[in-house]
């Protein structure tokens, strides 16, 4: 008769689950022992690490990522990563080790007293079974859950003998079965949006990680092209909505309701497209809109739509809504094309200076392949980077949706392996670096090239813009000088390099994205020097 693993293993295969991101424990080994050979397991040295690199797999790939995780620790080491994975709503498979069922009652040593809420509210469902002989069906119902919309997290906690118990009743077809769950928008509700569009007489559309989530940047064009529509990137957006070297595109809108006012002003209908309304940085008085603009968004989450602050919604599928809505609507021909923005120039390099972000950005986008994809995790630059590098195609930006750090490098690895044809470039602040160095090491064991980049100002730099913004001084711990980032690339296994100048870096840029291994490149910045108003 199969046994639990028996059946787990059918259905990750059937389930295109069969590599496996972990950090393994004593309560993982039954489950290890004797991997077929078409399973593969990436290795991390750390939990966050582990659900970084399946995180950006999910992401990259479009389906879930499996992950392997060890009892209570390894869950509770994990969670600042899936704060990242909840909020872009990555469908992670996480399978977490139990002490034996005839251990839990005694609390005995790796017995997760309650499994069941650790991982909340981070994720869409958890479960321990109450039998071994339950394990097959939660597995498959954890797989069901996390890819229906909206996506994202689901943990199943597995006590370690559960594995070799005997199925006496396991159907082989049920590994097999396919849920599809895509929710339509109501036609209805699609065609008034539509007549609004049409009777507006300045609308603007914003996009989000939705747009780029569903693969709907086409369609998103083609409704931008058909209505005349000027184009702006919703705030702190995961991923790119819609090309930003489109004549239609604005920029992205600040993280700040005095920004988004500001950007708005004079247009009468603002159209929200797979974004949250909105995501703010800064607690601002005043209104979140100008008195004359309305708002409607679309959106695949209810909640997004239940909690958004302002403006109408339409739930459903943001690809499909997408489609309709060019359907419906008629092409415009009052509007005068829209000019699009570019970005802003770059003065010379004092020499001997260190270089500025919009220097370092500025010379990433001119030296990276056209293909490339950019991982950014530079809290204190992160507009920089979105002012200077433009993104022609889908799933070429990612940035850690729920502000923990530690997403880049992992991020970086995962996107890579499960793009190999594209070049990753993980963009990373030396703090962020910190969180995450352990993923230099699988990039190294397991040959991810991936190129990272370390904008290096020795200090917390968001935070002290912050602490400017607010009126705050004298805060302790923001300095971190003293890390030799070159050396800890090498000590897990990377080649590390030093740019000191905007030549020298696409210099360096240009061999390490072609190179088969992976590499580490700092850059020494200018620290402290960013004003408040290049955050928000």
């Amino acid at each position: 008769m199969p046994t639990v693993k028996d059946a787990a293993v059918e259905l990750f295969r059937a389930h295109n689950l069969t590599t496996i991101f972990g950090n393994p424990g004593s309560t993982e080994l039954p489950f290890l022992a004797d991997l077929p050979d078409d399973f593969r397991y990436v290795l991390g040295l750390h939990e966050g690490a582990v659900v970084g690199m399946a995180d950006g797999y999910a992401q990259a790939s479009g389906g879930p990522a499996l992950v392997n995780l060890h009892t209570a620790p390894g869950v509770a080491t994990a969670m600042g990563a899936l704060v990242n994975a909840a909020a872009a709503r990555t469908p992670l498979v996480l399978t977490a080790g139990q002490q034996a069922r005839s251990l839990l009652t005694m609390g005995a040593l790796l017995a997760n007293p309650d499994p069941v809420t650790l991982p909340r509210p981070l994720v869409k469902w958890s479960v321990e079974p109450p039998r071994a002989q339950d394990v097959p069906a939660a597995l498959a119902r954890a797989v069901a859950t996390a890819m229906q919309p909206p996506r994202g997290p689901v943990l199943v906690s597995l006590p370690m003998d559960d594995w070799g118990v005997e199925l006496d009743d396991w159907d082989p077809r049920s590994a097999r079965r396919v849920v599809t769950a895509r929710q339509s928008p109501l036609p209805g509700a699609i065609r008034a949006v539509a007549q609004r569009l049409a009777d507006a007489r300045n609308p603007v559309l914003l996009v989000g990680a939705g747009v780029d989530n569903e693969g709907a940047w086409p369609t998103a064009v083609a409704l931008a092209e058909r209505c005349r529509l000027p184009v702006y990137g919703a705030p702190l957006e995961p991923r790119c909505g819609f090309p930003s070297d489109h004549p239609a595109w604005q920029g992205t809108l600040p993280a700040s309701p005095t920004g988004v006012r500001k950007a708005l002003a004079g247009h009468d209908l603002a159209l929200v497209v797979g974004a949250a309304v909105f995501r703010y940085y800064l607690a601002e008085p005043g209104p979140l809109l100008p008195a004359t603009t309305e708002l409607v968004m679309l959106t695949c989450d209810p909640d997004e739509a239940a909690r958004a602050p302002i403006g109408d919604a339409v739930v459903g599928d943001v690809a499909q809504a997408l489609r309709w809505l060019v359907a419906a609507t008629p092409a415009s021909v009052r509007r005068a094309p829209v000019p699009g923005a570019g970005p802003e120039p770059v003065g010379p390099q004092p020499p001997g200076s260190p270089m500025s972000p919009a220097a370092a950005y500025a010379t990433l986008a001119a030296h990276r392949p056209d293909d490339a994809v950019i991982v950014a995790e530079s809290p204190s630059t992160l507009r920089t980077c979105l002012d200077q590098m433009r993104f022609s195609r889908p799933g070429s930006f990612y940035s850690p949706a729920g502000a923990s750090l530690g997403y880049a490098v992992p991020a970086a690895v995962g996107i890579r392996l499960a793009a190999p044809e594209r070049p990753v470039v993980a963009v990373v602040g030396d703090g962020a670096l910190q969180y995450a160095a352990p993923a230099l090491w699988t990039a190294a064991q397991h040959r991810v090239p991936v190129t990272v980049v370390v904008l290096a100002n020795r200090e917390y730099g968001v935070l002290k813009t912050y602490g400017e913004a607010l009126g705050v001084a004298g805060v302790p711990g923001l300095d971190i000088d003293g890390i030799d980032h070159r050396a800890l690339a090498r000590a897990y296994g990377v080649t590390a390099h030093l740019a000191n100048t905007p030549e020298r870096l696409g210099e360096i840029l240009r061999r390490t994205t072609a190179s088969d291994e992976p590499h580490l490149i700092e850059v020494p910045m200018a620290g402290a020097a960013a004003p408040a108003t290049t955050l928000w």
